[in-house]
């Protein structure tokens, strides 16, 4: 167990600075924030830490610049932050210039600072001590509420942890350590994990460290073809990763019944809106043709094996959903989740695409929890130690 916010005497909190990791990775469009879902997660620790008097300095990054690059400052970020505070956000240009650490100290209490983006030094990705000492010179303890970020060794996410003390996750990162630590650590059974995507290369130590912790795994999206290939079926011009086959017939093996592959296919010649589709059995997918969905029949055996679950894990969509009708079983699979969350089972989804698509169908209130790291959850899932939540201190 890792020591969290809560563990912090509140009185203790007032007047100090707390250096606070946040994942403020926003898309940024015409300099302003696009999705503002990021800064909106992180507001529980940021008017906590306010309510109890502590001055609150934020460190993020954005995107993947090669040094400072106005098109990726975070200004955009503070604007809307100030926005959702209804406060002022002081901007720290530069956290070497020299009035930078004052700055820090004379926010009042309660008061809020954005660093620029961390990324714009060259050591922060290095995990470069001398960046991490710069960070910490702003803060007396430190937070990290990035989970969307723990997966990395940064400056900003690791080294800074062993520099300031105490060294605790946020509400945020405590709430994915959680759900993502209960799914995988006391899971309420049955427990079933729906897995998605285009390639089952990026899958395979997912399903390698689920398959002796589930009750079932369904596969859906294209990852299923090459499953179908080591069947021996005839798959089309479907995306296969031929050199995965014999590796799929080897997890076929060893899961037996737990693994659930697609009854049938949405089939089209080409991957675009509007083009004609067919529904065909996995058995029957034609030459010339390619699946870029589950068909009905799998969405009803998928929507069963979800409602009959106590504890279920999303990752990775079911089609090619951001070009229609080809997000039909991906929509299927997270309105299953929606009700299967009504009557009371465990929901949980693994960021990236899974969380795009429960959010674009407007049922992102209705999961117990969506993840707001996809890479971090992948590999939290496959039981791999994340080196932003190893770097804080230990309840």
């Amino acid at each position: 167990m890792k020591r969290s916010l809560r563990s912090l005497d509140p009185v203790a909190l007032d007047g100090r600075r707390a250096l606070l990791r946040v994942d403020f990775n926003c898309p940024i469009k015409d300099g302003r924030v696009g999705d503002n879902t990021r800064i909106r997660a992180a507001l529980p620790t940021i008017k906590y830490l306010r309510d109890k008097g502590a001055r609150v300095v934020l460190l993020s990054h954005l995107g993947r610049p090669k040094g400072p690059d106005p098109a990726q400052s975070l200004r955009p970020c503070a604007a809307e932050l100030e926005q959702l505070l209804g406060a002022p956000v002081t901007f720290i240009a530069d956290p070497a210039a020299a009035d930078a650490v004052t700055v820090s100290k004379r926010l009042p209490r309660g008061g809020v600072a954005m660093v620029e983006n961390t990324r714009f030094h060259p050591g922060e990705e290095q995990n470069d001590p001398q960046v991490a000492r710069l960070f910490a010179s702003l803060g007396d303890f430190y937070v990290n509420d990035a989970f969307g970020s723990a997966h990395r060794a940064h400056a900003s996410t690791a080294a800074v942890a062993t520099l300031l003390k105490p060294a605790v996750s946020g509400f945020l990162m405590e709430k994915e350590l959680e759900y993502l630590g209960g799914a995988l650590h006391q899971p309420r059974r049955p427990f079933v994990a729906v897995l998605g995507g285009a390639k089952v290369s990026g899958k395979i130590d997912l399903i390698e460290s689920l398959l002796p912790r589930v009750d079932a795994i369904l596969i859906g999206g294209a990852m299923a073809c090459t499953f179908f290939r080591a069947m021996g079926l005839e798959t089309g011009t479907s995306l296969v990763e031929q050199d995965r086959v014999e590796m799929a017939r080897g997890l076929m093996a060893k899961a037996g019944e737990k693994l659930v592959l697609p009854a049938d296919a949405v089939v089209a010649q080409k991957l675009e809106a509007g083009a004609p589709t067919r529904t065909v059995d996995r058995k029957e997918i034609p030459a010339g043709w390619a699946m870029f969905d589950v068909g009905p029949q799998t969405e009803r055996d998928f929507a069963g094996g979800i409602a009959a679950a106590r504890t279920v894990v999303w990752n990775g969509p079911m089609g090619v959903f951001e070009t229609p009708p080809f997000d039909h079983g991906t929509l299927a699979v997270a309105r299953a989740l929606a009700k299967a969350t009504s009557n009371g089972t465990t929901t949980i989804v693994g960021g990236g695409d899974s969380a795009a698509a429960v959010a674009e169908a407007g049922l992102d209130e209705q999961m117990s929890h969506v993840s707001t790291g996809g890479g971090a959850s992948l590999e939290f899932l496959e039981g791999r130690e994340l080196p932003g939540v190893a770097a804080l201190d230990d309840a």
